[in-house]
């Protein structure tokens, strides 16, 4: 038997979709005032607060608060538009973090989300620098 939290646990754990609500505005504090970030983001910033704590609600096990308005979560093609290089989804991974701690979870319930973080931040870069023309080879 294990006591790791499962991500599908987290929601009942945490109390709902306050918790997540409540985590969406205090990244969102920090992206308003980021100089990297705030120019990838839309001026008004209440349709994207309200679709990401829809999501990780859904994520993290609060049923499908997130598919039953705007369908299959489809992150890497909702994102095509934004250029999201390493820079730039280091930084969200950076304010995401922060704002996880600031909150104060459970450890249990952090370990989680910071774990989440850390495994979906890399799959967003959908824009590599200037510099960079190709991926290094193994071998």
């Amino acid at each position: 038997m294990t006591d790791t939290l499962h991500p599908h646990e987290v929601y009942a754990r945490v109390g709902g979709m306050d918790a997540f609500v409540a985590l969406v505005d205090a990244f969102y504090d920090r992206v308003e005032h980021d100089a990297l970030l705030r120019p990838h983001y839309p001026e008004d910033l209440e349709p994207g607060k309200r679709h990401l704590a829809m999501f990780l609600a859904q994520y993290f096990g609060g049923g499908d608060v997130y598919s039953s308005q705007r369908g299959h979560p489809r992150l890497r093609m909702r994102h095509a538009e934004f250029e999201i290089t390493p820079q730039v989804a280091l930084r969200w991974a950076e304010l995401m973090a922060e704002a996880i701690e600031e909150l104060a979870f459970p450890s249990d319930v952090e370990q989680v989300l910071l774990a989440y973080v850390a495994n979906a931040t890399p799959t967003m870069i959908n824009r590599l620098p200037d510099d960079v023309t190709e991926l290094p080879r193994e071998g």
